[in-house]
């Protein structure tokens, strides 16, 4: 970080968790956060994801920007993608405050927040409305926490919003809405994905459909879900969401309930992460999320089968800058290693990762 972002970190961190996260959307929807413009590129970095043209592989993962407030400004931060969202069909307010917080002992962050948004028409209008450009912007996908139909809202986002989308991503992973990592099972799984995809046809656009994953699910559910999701016609898979464990954690919030991401879930999440390449023998693209905070890290999720990457809790402590930091880094790490491209080093290490025992 820079000296003038150290200070606005430090000055962000003087503030409850929600009303910074809220105060740092809006200098950025005001433009008053200096950012890069241009994403970081080279011939090394250039990916193909599911069909999408990324700069470079370092993407912002959903949950920072809900409403698709800022994303003209983040799209300028140096990311290779973002994405935006959950959106649920109606809006709805999320769980009672307090539901975000910072672990800073454990470099983490806890969070049930309970997908808090404006609804899929408000973020539909706004998405309508940006400047389309070299950067993809994909909308993470959910259900009303009341809702008598999970599986009818996902169709019913995606409809709305799939035209104006450059990806979707079913959220059947958040802990945070109850029940609704029940829709991980397979035949719930499939019915769920056949009408997500049947609503994107019917929507007469074709964005790449990903599904997220959590990263407590055991061998055998993993082992169904990649069944699942290669019969279902999506076209990827991002791994993973937020964790319930809360080993080795030190931080006086450990026993707040939510989600935890943020560096204790990288282990984890690279582990099924692995897992997913191995059991889908690479025929799908896999986002790897979840602890990443250096390039080393990004470079791990890659070699353990991802073919891009998302961030977000490192963000907190270590700025908007990250992001670029990391893909310069990996650009020089590929040259030093002489790949000509990030895509020779994805999986290589997957047999490793997919070894390790689970947490």
């Amino acid at each position: 970080m820079n000296p003038v972002e150290r200070l606005g970190v430090a000055a962000l961190h003087r503030l409850p968790p929600e009303r910074a996260h809220d105060l740092s959307l809006t200098l950025l929807a005001r433009g008053l956060v200096p950012l890069p413009g241009a994403p970081v590129t080279s011939p090394r970095l250039r990916t193909t994801l599911a069909g999408l043209d990324l700069p470079n592989p370092v993407g912002l993962a959903a949950g920072y920007d809900k409403n698709a407030r800022a994303v003209d400004a983040l799209t300028r931060a140096g990311f290779g993608f973002v994405e935006v969202g959950a959106a649920t069909p109606r809006p709805q307010p999320g769980n009672p405050q307090p539901r975000l917080f910072r672990l800073s002992a454990d470099r983490a962050i806890i969070n049930r927040f309970g997908f808090n948004n404006e609804g899929a028409g408000a973020i539909r209008d706004r998405l309508s409305a940006r400047r389309r450009g070299d950067v993809p912007v994909g909308l993470n996908i959910g259900a009303n926490k009341d809702s008598a139909d999970r599986a009818a809202d996902f169709a019913e986002v995606t409809r709305a919003c799939a035209p104006f989308a450059d990806f979707l991503t079913v959220n059947v992973s958040s802990p945070n809405t109850e029940k609704l990592r029940d829709l991980q099972g397979a035949q719930a799984l499939a019915a769920l994905l056949s009408g997500v995809i049947a609503a994107r046809e019917g929507a007469g656009a074709r964005p790449p459909v990903f599904v997220k994953i959590a990263p407590d699910m055991d061998d055998t559910a993993l082992t169904e879900l990649a069944a699942v999701v290669l019969d279902s016609g999506v076209d990827g898979l991002i791994a993973t969401n937020t964790t319930l464990s809360r080993a080795g954690l030190t931080d006086a919030h450990a026993t707040e309930t939510g989600g935890l991401s943020g560096a204790p879930l990288f282990d984890r999440s690279t582990r099924v992460l692995a897992r997913l390449h191995l059991l889908t023998r690479g025929r799908l693209p896999i986002i790897g999320v979840g602890g990443i905070g250096s390039p080393q890290q990004a470079w791990d999720k890659i070699a353990a089968g991802a073919t891009a990457v998302q961030i977000y809790s490192a963000l907190i402590y270590q700025g908007l800058s990250l992001a670029p930091r990391i893909a310069r880094e990996l650009d020089r790490m590929a040259e030093d290693a002489g790949l000509a491209h990030l895509s020779d080093l994805a999986g290589r290490d997957a047999e490793r990762w997919a070894a390790m025992p689970a947490a």
